[in-house]
């Protein structure tokens, strides 16, 4: 076979393999506020109450509006799209993954080696960022994710004009991951290009400013004084402050420098300049990086800075050291040995796989789309989305998402409907815009549903007086006098007269 034919077959058998690891759930966690994005444009009668909470991330990305060409292109469901947009996300960082270990290592074993370790570990957590590398679902993030690793590449091989293109597209789709690649691109360009050479001033200062616009253009930002509601809501969110997180979650940020300066030596060791390269960029990006999360993060009137999370990236950290390792284990370690490939790869695989099956344990391990739902939370909302008024508006425990047996699954996303804000995701969205009067809204609905485990018809009828509420999804069974059109083990769904 043609050894790019077999490159090409080898990459995409460990796509399959990575998505049989990670699984598939479309509508889980941040789904939430992106797939809403989509099905709005593909019909805009979908969410007349509550959109601000998803459009005003739609807003700031081409994400939703290219799903949505791809399915009016197509014809398929939204629900194959985003599948096939998922498996060629997965494979493109790969492939982006496969393009910089043919720059790292020469030995043949070393580069699949590497591929196959970040595709093993594509939903590992990203320290304590609140990331994966990958989501188990389509999202912004992993189309820029690979848009970024190919911008790597690319100036790994002094292909500017490819990579520029690249980041273009990252920041199209989303724009804070794309700094984050642009930022690693400017300190391998400034390292390699720059640094202790005698290159003209003008390329030196040319460095510098690409150097400053990528690591500082987050704070290109207003310092208006945030609502105190602002200010309680992203308290709710730990992961956005360094110093709160874990001494594990530390060891996320240290361990990684650890490795990489010791990589670093055995690169310059055994002459692998481009492999020495990227780990010293890596290393001087994260602490860059650090010290920037530590600025925006101790001073109060910073506050509303802290939104654009720094840390964050780390994603492209963890892709590289995985692929580092994997890369030098495969040259050095398990070179041609099958049995030391499988002494490695099938218990990570494993417990992988374990680890997402224990995230998601009332929800098949792929959900495929079309199928029938396995789950009394997913049945309910597949009901009301075939029989219920697109105009409708919900009401449903706000906690929804954190309940046993509901497993992280947007009510948005699959019941296609309106709701009051829930306490899981739509907080999490208003967090990203301090200069809107998102948390205002999001702290009155709030209050509304507090104390929805003890709600009557009173406080029902109240929701549709105050808030226009004409559904509710009943997750406690002793509400009498509602008239419901649906029931199942768990839920019940009633319309409020």
């Amino acid at each position: 076979m043609n050894p790019k034919w077999r490159n090409v077959l080898g990459l995409l058998l460990l796509t399959a393999g990575a998505f049989a690891v990670a699984g598939y759930h479309p509508a889980v966690e941040d789904a939430e506020i992106y797939v809403p994005g989509i099905q709005k444009i593909l019909n805009p009668a979908l969410f007349p109450f509550g959109s601000e909470f998803f459009e005003s991330h739609a807003r700031m990305t081409l994400f939703p509006n290219l799903i949505a060409g791809c399915v009016r292109l197509t014809h398929l469901s939204l629900g194959a799209v985003m599948l096939a947009w998922h498996l060629l996300s997965i494979l493109l960082v790969l492939a982006a993954c496969w393009q910089i270990a043919c720059v790292l290592f020469d030995d043949r074993a070393a580069r699949w080696a590497g591929v196959a370790l970040v595709a093993a570990l594509l939903t590992i957590p990203v320290a304590g960022t609140a990331l994966y590398i990958m989501d188990e679902y389509l999202n912004p993030r992993s189309i820029a994710l690979f848009a970024s690793l190919f911008a790597i590449a690319g100036t790994l091989k002094r292909k500017y004009l490819g990579a520029g293109l690249w980041v273009a597209f990252a920041a199209a789709i989303h724009p804070l991951m794309a700094v984050f690649g642009l930022s690693l691109i400017a300190v391998i360009v400034w390292l390699r290009d720059c640094r202790g050479t005698r290159l003209g001033e003008e390329k030196a200062h040319v460095a510098a400013a690409i150097v400053s616009a990528a690591l500082f253009l987050p704070l290109g930002v207003s310092f208006r004084e945030p609502s105190p509601a602002y200010r309680e809501i992203i308290q709710m969110r730990p992961y956005f402050f360094i110093l709160r997180w874990q001494w594990y979650e530390w060891l996320g940020i240290v361990a990684p420098v650890v490795l990489l300066w010791w990589f670093a030596r055995i690169a310059k060791r055994r002459k692998m300049a481009s492999l020495e390269l990227l780990c010293r960029a890596l290393i001087l990006y994260q602490i860059v990086y650090v010290a920037l999360s530590l600025v925006m993060t101790i001073p109060p009137r910073l506050l509303a800075l802290v939104r654009y999370q720094p840390m964050r990236s780390l994603q492209l950290v963890y892709v590289s050291l995985f692929l580092i390792t994997g890369g030098l284990l495969g040259q050095f370690v398990l070179r041609s040995s099958a049995w030391r490939w499988l002494v490695l790869f099938v218990p990570l695989c494993a417990g992988m796989f374990y680890a997402q099956r224990e995230l998601f344990p009332a929800t098949p391990h792929i959900e495929w789309p079309g199928a029938a739902p396995e789950n009394d939370w997913l049945r309910a909302f597949a009901w009301i989305r075939a029989n219920t008024p697109t105009d409708a508006i919900f009401a449903l425990n706000p906690n929804h998402m954190a309940l046993p047996g509901e497993d992280q699954h947007g009510f948005r996303a699959l019941a296609e409907r309106s709701m009051l804000a829930d306490a899981v995701k739509d907080s999490g969205a208003l967090t990203m815009f301090p200069d809107l009067p998102l948390a205002e809204h999001w702290e009155a609905q709030m209050k509304a549903q507090q104390g929805w485990e003890k709600f009557e018809r009173a406080d029902f009828e109240r929701l549709r007086h105050d808030w226009g509420v004409t559904w509710v999804v009943l997750d406690q069974p002793n509400v009498a006098d509602l008239a419901c059109s649906y029931s199942n083990a768990t839920l019940r769904v009633c319309r409020v007269e």
